[in-house]
């Protein structure tokens, strides 16, 4: 594997993460908490893209592991901040996985 494509990896999982993370967050969270759970993802799903890209042996090649890491999160928070985000697609799927509180009887 070279450096661009441990790149490209990362971009491809990157593109799509955010709305996987939508699915977590709620939009009652503090903006703090939602990029914590971003970044947390996005290394999570760097790692994972690692391994099922280049077997547990990629992770013995520093500069790609970081590469791919780096690609999913920079693609993850461009994607939410210039497409996912003004399209209202992913702060839709945060409200649509939010569990609604019965009302109560006043």
């Amino acid at each position: 594997m070279t450096t661009l494509e441990s790149l490209s990896t990362g971009a491809q999982v990157g593109a799509v993460l955010p709305l996987l993370t939508a699915v977590v967050q709620k939009p009652a969270w503090p903006t703090k908490a939602k990029k914590i759970v971003a970044v947390v993802a996005a290394l999570v799903a760097g790692v994972f893209a690692v391994a099922t890209d280049g077997g547990w042996d990629q992770f013995q090649h520093g500069h790609l592991t970081a590469a791919t890491l780096l690609g999913v999160l920079v693609a993850s928070q461009t994607s939410y901040d210039l497409v996912w985000k003004p399209i209202k697609l992913a702060p839709w799927i945060e409200a649509l996985t939010t569990k609604k509180e019965p009302q109560q009887a006043e």
